[in-house]
């Protein structure tokens, strides 16, 4: 009888030893190491507005372009005047140094001079469709746009405002 209590208390502690050795095999803990870091923000700031100028309409319809680079032109029906000022759009962008990000431009926009209209649309920019911030953390956007002038357009001082929209990448 104690050669058989002595075996089964083997057997018992053999199965038991290898169940805990099986236990330890099927899982593992180790540490890992958690991380973040903060960037600059990303700002963009208008420095200088979008102005097409003083223009003369017709009978016939016509566009007044203005590019990223401030270069003027027309089509159709439009006489632009020397008199008063055109200018491209410029933004300020800043953020963090050598940083990507992305520049969104409306897809049109209406300016008003009381119950008149014109729309704004055809959102140019250089750089485009991206930037990137220099070492010091900044770049300049410029940002162009076409007028749709409308045959026999009412006068008057039309404005209105749009969004730029940069993002990081």
């Amino acid at each position: 009888m104690k050669k058989v209590t002595i075996i089964l208390t083997g057997v018992i502690l053999m199965t038991i030893a290898s169940l805990n050795v099986n236990a330890q095999a099927t899982s593992a803990t180790d540490d890992a190491t958690a991380t973040a870091r903060i960037i600059t923000p990303i700002t963009l700031t208008n420095t200088q507005g979008l102005a097409f100028g003083n223009i003369a309409s017709s009978s016939s319809i016509g566009t007044v372009t203005i590019t990223p680079a401030g270069v003027r032109s027309h089509t159709g029906g439009v006489t632009p005047s020397a008199i008063g000022i055109h200018k491209n759009a410029i933004y300020t962008a800043t953020g963090e140094p050598n940083a990507t990000y992305s520049i969104t431009l409306p897809a049109s926009v209406t300016i008003s001079s009381g119950s008149n209209n014109m729309t704004v649309n055809n959102f140019t920019s250089d750089p485009t469709p991206t930037g990137l911030l220099s070492g010091a953390g900044s770049q300049t956007i410029n940002v162009g746009a076409t007028l749709n002038v409308g045959a026999s357009q009412a006068t008057g001082n039309y404005s209105g405002t749009y969004d730029v929209t940069i993002a990081y990448n």
